[in-house]
């Protein structure tokens, strides 16, 4: 079971949403929230897994309010106002709900959300159990749906990922594979080891840089040299990363 917050100020909106989670059996609605200071009090008090995050709202955004947490639960936002899609997008959220919100488009949306917690449990659990997960403590490869099956892809062979919005590319040295997730999914299953995020819509594998240019990043794709550009919110923890391997 799914434990879901509901974050928004309008009444109207909140039975919404609550009748919509009803129809749902895999979600569980924990409690209905009129802004972000009760939402932070309900985070404390339950475990949340999904939350239903209203951008627009007194005292604090929704945008502002997701920022300020350390560890989010997954979130939806749900708006009328097109104009947040895309700091939606850079928080990473899972999807971005235009009001009126419809059953068909809030079903796809939580079933999304409901398959990428799923499978964080179930790493989590494999992780925490037995010998099994011992052995498989520090594998090299993941294992991603494309094309109606399970690829898998080595950590090594991968030059670059990226994100757009649905959908990630993974490339690598002479192919490339593409996946129905986020960025921030993808990037929860590699290790920081292998993989550092450059941008909101690229992340890099460590070893395939090449060099560093003003705020781009080189690395080599199919024999060409490939400019990544590198955002400034992620520019100081890779000069870090350069600096501390710089003889």
């Amino acid at each position: 079971m799914i434990n879901v917050i509901i974050v928004d100020d309008e009444p109207l909106a909140q039975d919404v949403l609550e009748t919509y989670i009803e129809k749902i059996p895999d979600l569980n609605l924990v409690q209905k929230c009129s802004n972000a200071l009760e939402a932070n009090e309900a985070l404390k008090n339950h475990q949340v897994d999904l939350m239903l995050l209203d951008i627009q709202m007194p005292q604090l955004t929704g945008t502002d309010f997701l920022r300020s947490l350390a560890h989010p639960p997954e979130v939806i936002f749900t708006t009328a106002y097109s104009n947040y899609a895309v700091d939606g997008f850079e928080l990473n959220a899972i999807d971005y709900l235009l009001k009126p919100i419809s059953l068909d488009r809030f079903l796809k949306a939580t079933n999304k959300a409901i398959e990428q917690i799923n499978l964080k449990k179930k790493q989590a659990s494999g992780t925490a159990g037995g010998s099994e997960g011992a052995q498989e403590s520090n594998p090299d490869f993941i294992f991603v749906k494309a094309d109606k099956k399970l690829i898998k892809i080595n950590f090594e062979d991968v030059v670059y990922i990226e994100g757009l919005k649905d959908y990630v590319i993974i490339r690598m040295v002479n192919s490339r594979v593409v996946t129905l997730q986020t960025m921030k999914s993808l990037e929860d299953k590699l290790p920081p080891a292998f993989f550092k995020r450059i941008h909101r819509s690229y992340i890099v594998n460590i070893k395939r840089i090449d060099a560093l240019i003003g705020n781009m990043v080189e690395v080599q794709e199919k024999g060409q040299a490939k400019h990544l550009p590198v955002g400034k919110n992620y520019r100081d923890e890779l000069l870090e990363l350069i600096n501390n391997n710089r003889i």
